[in-house]
Order: C-alpha cells, then sequence, then structure tokens
C-alpha cells in the first residue's frame, strides 16, 4: 500500500537527491583496461557480462535494414509507432535548433562581438537492454543529435546471440548470462536495430556496460571516439559517464525515473493511479509520488493502485515501488504542493487539473522540473513515448540545474570578437584592458592592449 503523509510530517531527506551507492572501483579499472588494451579489453568484458561476445564488434548496415523490413512485415503496428514517435521528435528537435540564434552585434562602434552554435562532430549514444530494450531510446538520442547538424552518431547497445549462430549456441548451451556464445556474428536487439535505422544512425556496435562508455569515450580500434556520449544506463553506466566527463561531453548522470503528480479533486483517480504505476514499474526505486489537497482523492487513489496492481503485468517490480518509495501527500492547498514540488524537482511533472486559471497559476509556481505535463490529457508516457518532447530527463533533484537532453548537448556555443582598428570602441576597450592588466599584475596583457594604441 502507498504511504499517506501530511506534508508537515515529511522528512527533509524525503527532498535530497537520491543516493544508491557507488561502483567506482570497479568502473575505473574497467574503463583503464579499455583506454589500453581497446577491443581486446571490450571482447573480455563481452565474454564475463553478455550473453554473446561477437568476433567483431560493428553490427552491418544490411543488419540493420533487414531488421527493420523485418519489424515493418511483422509488426506494422511498432513500425509505424517508432516512426511517428521519430517524425515528432525531429520536428520539435529541430524547432529547438532554430532557437539558438547565431549573431552578431556592434556594442560599441567598431566592438563586433558575437556566437555561434557549432555542432560536435561525433555523438555517441548508448541504449540499455536489460530487462527492458529501450527501443524509444533509440529515438530520443539519436534525433536531437541528427537535428543539431552532427556529421556522424554512433550507437552502443548490448549484444545478442546472431540467429545464425543460435542453433549451435542452444546446442552448447551458451548465449545466457554467465555462458556467453564467443566468436558469433555482431548482433543486439532487434527492435533497437530497427528503431538505428529508421532514425538514421550511422553506425552500431554491439558493446554493453561500462566498457561501451569507455570505447566511445577513448577510442578502439572498432569503436572511434565520440565528442559527446548520452543515454541512460544501470549504476556502472552512469557512474562510467561520470567519471569520463572532461574527455569528452555527457547529458547527464541520471538515476531511477521518477514522477509527481499535483492533483485535485477534477482528477480521475484511476488515471492517476495508472501514470504513478507507469513510473513504478521502472525500477523498485523508481519513485511515485502524488500531492493533492484533497483526502478524499488521496484515498481513492491509493485503492485504485491496489486494484490495477492485481492485474498488472510488472507486479513485482511496481510493488516493491509503490511500497519502498511511492508517496501520497496531503498539502494544506495546491500552492503548498507546488511548493513541494519545487523542494523535489521532479523528473516529471504532472499537473492533474481541468484547465482554469488555477491551473495557469501552480504552473506558473512550478520552476523545477524535466518536463511538466498540463492537464489530464497529457499522460507522462505521452512524454516517453511520442509527444515530441525527449524523455531523457534530470532525476535526483538535479532538475534544480538542469533540464533534459536536447539539441543543446550537441552544439557548442562559441563567441567572436571583430574590433576596427582606431575605432572609438576599440580604443575604449584597449584602454580600459591596459588599466586592468595593471591591476591585475599582469604587465603582458596591459601591454598587449595599449601597443595597439600607438
Amino acid at each position: 500500500m502507498i504511504k499517506i503523509q501530511n506534508y508537515k510530517d515529511i522528512d527533509n531527506d524525503f527532498f535530497d537527491g537520491r543516493d544508491f551507492g557507488s561502483s567506482i572501483d570497479i568502473v575505473k579499472d574497467v574503463l583503464v583496461d579499455v583506454k589500453k588494451r581497446g577491443d581486446e579489453a571490450l571482447s573480455e568484458y563481452g565474454k564475463k557480462f553478455d550473453v554473446s561476445a561477437p568476433k567483431t564488434l560493428e553490427i552491418p548496415g544490411e543488419e540493420l535494414k533487414a531488421a527493420a523490413e523485418k519489424m515493418k512485415a511483422e509488426n506494422p503496428k511498432l513500425y509505424e509507432s517508432i516512426c511517428y514517435s521519430h517524425d515528432l521528435a525531429l520536428r520539435f528537435a529541430k524547432k529547438q535548433r532554430e532557437s539558438f540564434d547565431d549573431f552578431e552585434v556592434e556594442l560599441e562602434e567598431g566592438i563586433f562581438t558575437g556566437q555561434k552554435n557549432i555542432p560536435v562532430e561525433r555523438a555517441g549514444a548508448y541504449v540499455p537492454a536489460g530487462r527492458f530494450p529501450l527501443v524509444s531510446t533509440v529515438v530520443m538520442t539519436i534525433t536531437p543529435a541528427i537535428a543539431a547538424g552532427v556529421k556522424e552518431v554512433i550507437l552502443c547497445t548490448p549484444p545478442r546471440v546472431h540467429p545464425d549462430n543460435k542453433a549451435e549456441a542452444e546446442k552448447q548451451g551458451l548465449g545466457v548470462p554467465q555462458k556467453p556464445f564467443v566468436g558469433g556474428k555482431p548482433y543486439a536487439d532487434e527492435n533497437i536495430m530497427a528503431a538505428a535505422y529508421i532514425c538514421g544512425v550511422n553506425k552500431v556496435f554491439a558493446c554493453g556496460g561500462s566498457q561501451a562508455i569507455g570505447a566511445m569515450a577513448f577510442g578502439t580500434q572498432s569503436i572511434p571516439k565520440a565528442d559527446v556520449i548520452v543515454g541512460p544506463g544501470n549504476k556502472f553506466v552512469a557512474e562510467a559517464k561520470k567519471l569520463v566527463y572532461g574527455t569528452v561531453g555527457i547529458d547527464m548522470v541520471a538515476g531511477p525515473t521518477e514522477v509527481f503528480i499535483i492533483a485535485d479533486n477534477s482528477a480521475n483517480p484511476a488515471w492517476v493511479a495508472a501514470d504513478l504505476l507507469a513510473q513504478a514499474e521502472h525500477d523498485v526505486v523508481a519513485q511515485p509520488v502524488m500531492a493533492t489537497d484533497s483526502v478524499e482523492l488521496a484515498n481513492a487513489v491509493a485503492k485504485e493502485i491496489e486494484k490495477q496492481l492485481a492485474v498488472l503485468e510488472t507486479k513485482a517490480t511496481a510493488e516493491q515501488s509503490i511500497e519502498n518509495c511511492g508517496r501520497i501527500i496531503i498539502c494544506d492547498s495546491l500552492e503548498q504542493a507546488a511548493e513541494a514540488a519545487n523542494r523535489k524537482a521532479p523528473e516529471h511533472l504532472e499537473l492533474a487539473m481541468n484547465p482554469s486559471f488555477e491551473r495557469d497559476k501552480i504552473a506558473s509556481l512550478c520552476t523545477n522540473y524535466g518536463s511538466l505535463f498540463l492537464g489530464h490529457a497529457s499522460a507522462e508516457v505521452f512524454g516517453d513515448y511520442a509527444a515530441g518532447l525527449n524523455h531523457t530527463l534530470p532525476t535526483s533533484g538535479s532538475a534544480r540545474f538542469t533540464g533534459g537532453l536536447s539539441v543543446r548537448v550537441f552544439l557548442k556555443t562559441v563567441t567572436t570578437l571583430r574590433a576596427v582598428q582606431g575605432s572609438a570602441g576599440a580604443i575604449k576597450s584597449a584602454e580600459a584592458s591596459g588599466f586592468l592588466g595593471d591591476a591585475e599584475g599582469l604587465s603582458g596583457h596591459a601591454k598587449a592592449a595599449r601597443i595597439r594604441l600607438s
């Protein structure tokens, strides 16, 4: 049963970022090894951690195309859904790209300053394929990179046994955890391969885990070095991304998913419960939270959660999430609920309210979130899958200082200066720079400025 608490009774640590322990020592060793030995190290880690350790890592383009054609023939609804999701995401990302203007402005006579937004040369995406192969993550990581103008986009995802090798693997009892099939053809989850083809990925590599992050950060004989690495993963992948930051750029270090729903008495308890469970089924430490000023709604949602849990296929995971991390918060007002949301800074924030001045007011009060979903019809899962928004979002309170994955991650905003010799602005800048150089004791700086006055 989900816990119901009054806002005033909640401990402050509920609003702190959540720490699930460090894997730093293990991951450090993996990264050092990959940097030193390249593909040789990747092969060894594949034999240790994966169900397949292929002879080569790059999945041929014709395999990706074949996976897409197979999906189109055998599962057309899924194929069309991926195409629709990609189309919306691309249109949204292109609109984002348009918002990053290049400009030059004359601040003073003869002093022209400007900025340019330049895409990185190569982007690397990581797509997990554990219990839930995240097909939608292909769309969310690849599409904004392409919209940004990145020349080459590569993808790493855990290997699978190739269909041509399955019979042999089964005969030997291999191709399962702790018993990988070694030396076969490179392959991955077919839905991920199909989505990669639909989204226009340049290269896909059958390589997973923290070793894949190391490969994209440092480069190996097979996997080229990327300038930016994006995408979610387990705690080892997250730790690896944290450690390689500075060698490469990253989108963020994401933790378990979370949703915070502010609901009034117009909310449908069944809809709210479904949205809470949609997050809960991700992970036993996912955090589904609702805040409301209605005790009646709180009780109705709690009952509806139990009703829906009883028939949910992912009950084992969702139930633990609900009981250990879930919360319904009773607030004195919706304004107090907005205060709670800002303190929590959730990944996803829903306002389960009818269109009204009150809803607009509450929305204006909310400032810390990854994505905001306005109104009963705006299901958070639409943002996960097919509404144009990116689902790679900040977690564990990091929405206080950053947003989600967007074209911005793949762009370098650089600045320019163009000064006209002898202009009034150039003279003023030279004089001011000279005095500032003197004040800092940097005589070379002062001289480099004043020499332009002669």
